[in-house]
């Protein structure tokens, strides 16, 4: 099948072209037809499988043919958890509307916000957006979201995770009641399926694989090593393999600052990323990767989503998630496009928990090498770490995270308390 297939307009397929893509992806193949026919859309996705694409395409497809009005009031809404995969959102859509006359900006948190509504004064048909800044200016009067046509929520899953299930209930209640509604996601638990329920009409389902499995791409391996050998551990793969490309992921912000410290000690070019740094830091550091100045990108997992970094070879989880879908979404940053990558976790005894859940969601046995003088003492403790010492114990009661807003709330629309592994949703806003 090629894009032409899909009924895009020629605009489309010359921005798509220029691009050098000329096969669409599995869930493009099954989400832009009902997008296009003005259907309601729940599509689950891996990561780095082409979703953005398939939202995107047709949504710029319908408002091109849409009725255009003078002040541009915005027309399609895309809410997104993090700062990270809001901007590669709006750069994909600025490539893929080379030859349209609509226009796009982003909203997020952290930033000043006055470029921003310059740029929303001018008019805007497409807004990206993370739910707290867009709820902020809606609050000064500084957005109108009454004329919104298109809904998307992207990566619904980990909005609900971060504590952002009030504010998209508050977005809702400003929308028309007549609109189309496109949720887009990696995985879907049971509990996000029935949210979707909740907004969705008549929803057509696309699913391009099983959920919450890894890309075959990947070759991903566990290396067990004594919990206080971590980082000697990381350094020498990185250091003699000769790696220069990595991103590693931490637990914690704490643990993602002293890894990377360690890390430029050792004379590895490294940057942490993480909610408590500034944006400009944030977008300074990933360009940095991008272009190599950097050979180590240290990160919480706000990062696990929305970095399209072309060709990643090497992922690295420092520690393993204590929410096994995250390890999905983390490994899911290599292997990209058809490209192979390799995921390599680092695993003490204290994470047995962890990689079992892990194993059971992907439904495979990861294989273990041992590292000779890395290996952890065979009657260490496998319980996890308690609460207080950087991670949360499991099954524990969570400590209920400050916010800047008492009201808001940091559970999903069915009660169930999601454990945070590093409460950068503050942070993203």
């Amino acid at each position: 099948m090629s894009f032409n297939s899909l009924g895009l307009s020629d605009a489309l397929l010359k921005a798509i072209s220029k691009k050098g893509y000329t096969t669409p992806s599995p869930i493009q193949q099954k989400a832009i037809p009902p997008i296009l026919e003005g259907k309601d859309v729940l599509a689950s996705a891996q990561t780095g499988t082409g979703k953005t694409a398939g939202f995107t395409l047709p949504i710029l497809q319908l408002l091109s043919q849409g009725k255009h009005l003078s002040h541009r009031p915005v027309r399609a809404l895309i809410l997104t958890p993090t700062r990270e995969l809001a901007a590669q959102i709006l750069a994909n859509i600025k490539e893929y509307s080379t030859f349209l006359d609509l226009r796009s900006t982003v909203i997020f948190g952290g930033v000043n916000q006055n470029p921003q509504v310059s740029q929303l004064r001018q008019g805007v048909d497409i807004l990206v957006a993370t739910p707290g800044r867009l709820i902020d200016l809606q609050n000064q009067g500084l957005i109108s979201l009454s004329k919104v046509e298109i809904l998307v929520l992207d990566e619904a899953d980990r909005m609900l995770d971060m504590g952002f299930l009030r504010d998209i209930e508050r977005v809702m209640k400003v929308l028309p009641p007549k609109r189309q509604n496109l949720l887009f996601s990696a995985t879907f638990s049971k509990d996000i399926k029935k949210l979707a329920m909740g907004i969705l009409n008549h929803p057509v389902q696309v699913e391009a694989t099983p959920e919450n499995t890894t890309v075959d791409a990947i070759i991903q391996k566990i290396y067990p090593v004594a919990k206080e050998k971590k980082t000697e551990l990381i350094i020498k793969l990185i250091t003699e393999g000769n790696w220069k490309q990595i991103l590693v992921f931490t637990r914690t912000k704490q643990g993602a600052n002293k890894l990377t410290e360690s890390m430029i000690s050792s004379g590895i070019k490294a940057a942490a990323i993480h909610g408590n740094k500034g944006q400009g830091a944030r977008t300074k550091a990933l360009a940095g990767f991008k272009n190599g100045s950097l050979t180590a990108l240290v990160a919480t997992d706000i990062a696990a989503r929305g970095l399209d970094i072309p060709l990643l070879p090497h992922v690295i989880n420092f520690e393993l998630p204590n929410i096994p879908e995250d390890y999905v979404h983390r490994i899911g940053r290599t292997g990209r496009a058809g490209a192979s990558g390799e995921a390599i976790s680092l695993f003490s005894p204290d994470e047995t928990v962890f990689l079992r859940d892990i194993e059971k969601l992907v439904g495979l046995k990861l294989p273990k090498e041992n590292i000779k003088g890395f290996e952890p003492d065979p009657n260490a403790s496998t319980e996890p770490i308690k609460q207080g010492q950087g991670r949360q114990q499991r099954n524990s009661t969570p400590k209920k995270p400050k916010t800047d807003n008492p009201n808001r709330s940091t559970s999903n629309s069915f009660g169930q308390r999601r454990p945070s592994q590093n409460n950068d949703r503050r942070s993203n806003r």
